[in-house]
């Protein structure tokens, strides 16, 4: 079938009103490579009257798209440039008869090295040896054969079990659906096969973790799925890194238990809020590594974007399977 591709804002509308995803990216540039990305797909670069899919990097304006949808009713697919569709959720557009696809697991290689960065980085208690002006001696910890982990069975957690293997890590994925996560399979590398369990097993799971990394969609169910009693559950010498969104923990709950040495560090890429006010008390705690939602880079977030478009664009075409298509019932 045909392919007629519009991308909103269109480039009579172009605007720097925000980033279209994880780093800041140049609108005209995105614009033009999701161009050349729709024609090396078999697509039609078409204005939204003509269009039966859609390209949509407004950010954070869940009512424009509901109210475009409304205008261009023969609209079929929507594929949005981001890996979380939160803002999405709410406004029910996700109800409609249209196929959503978002970029989930294509940006998933950078975040899961910078995932195996924090890890490291809080086991060997760098972040206070950087911020100690003068001769700062710290124990430093191996990751070799520690117990990880993961929330979330997505494509971070699939890249990050591959990165860890090395380290002969004990791996637990868990994961809101029964299969095993891709990744999981036992390897001539790894002869202890990684476990994948459910929501379920989260509290018998964590006294038995070094390393806990957040790698999952923000969902209501998942929103504060670490706070203060699980936080409890960790050994005092566990390391939270979260790497997916800052609501899925509980600030004030890490605060109090990094003040009380519940746990002995966290790696953070993205907070709530976010951006973390200036003078709030995990800016200041040495034990605590923060980097600003800069797991990945602009040139690797268009990169990956302008595949998956090109790739989605073909699968129409063709009658195949979308990639990252959301779940209504799920929001994800």
């Amino acid at each position: 079938m045909e392919a007629r591709i519009a991308i909103a804002p269109s480039a009579e509308a172009r605007t720097s009103r925000g980033r279209p995803g994880p780093a800041d990216v140049d609108l005209d540039r995105l614009r033009l490579g999701i161009e050349e990305a729709v024609s090396r797909g078999g697509g039609a670069n078409v204005p939204l009257a003509d269009a039966d899919g859609l390209v949509w990097l407004v950010p954070g304006e869940p009512e424009l798209l509901v109210a475009t949808l409304d205008a261009h009713p023969r609209i079929g697919w929507v594929q949005f440039p981001w890996a979380g569709v939160e803002r999405f959720v709410s406004s029910g557009v996700f109800e409609r008869p249209v196929v959503f696809s978002c970029a989930k697991g294509s940006f998933a290689g950078q975040v899961a090295e910078h995932a195996l960065m924090l890890t490291l980085a809080c086991l060997r208690g760098l972040s206070r040896q950087a911020r100690t002006p003068g001769w700062c001696p710290v124990e430093p910890r191996s990751l070799h054969g520690r117990r990880v982990t993961i929330l979330g069975g997505g494509g971070i957690a699939t890249e990050l079990v591959r990165l860890l293997r090395p380290f002969g890590c004990r791996i637990r994925v868990i994961r809101r659906h029964p299969e095993k996560a891709e990744g999981t399979d036992e390897t001539p590398e790894t002869p202890e096969t990684p476990e994948t369990l459910p929501p379920s097993a989260l509290p018998a799971v964590l006294p038995e973790t070094d390393v806990l990394v957040l790698a999952l969609a923000l969902t209501p169910e998942t929103r504060h799925v670490v706070g203060a009693a699980q936080l409890a559950l960790l050994p005092p010498h566990a390391v939270v890194v979260n790497v997916a969104r800052g609501a899925h923990i509980d600030t004030g709950a890490l605060v109090e238990a990094l003040g009380a040495g519940t746990i002995s560090a966290a790696g953070l890429d993205v907070t709530d809020p976010e951006p973390l006010p200036d003078g709030h008390p995990l800016w200041a705690d040495p034990r605590v590594l923060i980097t600003s939602h800069s797991a990945d880079s602009a040139e690797y977030v268009a990169r990956m974007l302008c595949e998956r478009v090109e790739r989605n664009v073909g699968n129409l075409r063709a009658g195949r399977p979308l990639e990252g298509v959301i779940d209504p019932a799920t929001g994800y």
